[in-house]
């Protein structure tokens, strides 16, 4: 048995986390000692380096959700899970094609060889978006 602190040791995760992942269905309840503190089970350090591990690649909660049940039932099809890495890996290719754009754009933008703010290109490119090279929409929040 493992206490808290000891979970987040071996897993990495931060104590007020495993709280969380506990409070949202992640993680299994804890069992309690008789002075109320937390005891987790091998199984649970096991499923949250998975949740760690999967967090550190980019997948969200809800996705985490998903293949924490698919890995559940080893008769469960794979193609859920295949599904899910190539929607993310998708997601993933767009957001470093946005931040390529956006490393262009700054490049040249730091070209600014100017002597004042009137002939400053930093401040000319952001007062008026038609000296950008690239259309740079805001990145949608994701976690």
């Amino acid at each position: 048995m493992l206490t808290i602190g000891e979970l987040s040791k071996s897993s990495g995760v931060k104590v007020p986390t495993i709280r969380y992942y506990e409070q949202i269905g992640l993680l299994a309840p804890a069992t309690r000692s008789e002075g109320n503190q937390r005891r987790y089970e091998q199984d649970g350090l096991q499923r949250l380096t998975f949740i760690r591990h999967a967090r550190d690649l980019g997948f969200n909660l809800d996705d985490i959700k998903s293949l924490l049940k698919l890995s559940g039932d080893d008769d469960n099809p794979c193609h859920m899970a295949h599904g899910m890495v190539m929607r993310h890996l998708a997601d993933v290719r767009e957001r470093i094609e946005r931040l390529q754009r956006l490393e262009q754009e700054l490049i040249r933008m730091s070209g600014c060889d100017g002597n004042c703010v009137a002939e400053c290109q930093v401040l000319e490119s952001l007062a008026d978006h038609g000296h950008c090279l690239h259309d740079h929409e805001p990145t949608p929040e994701r976690f």
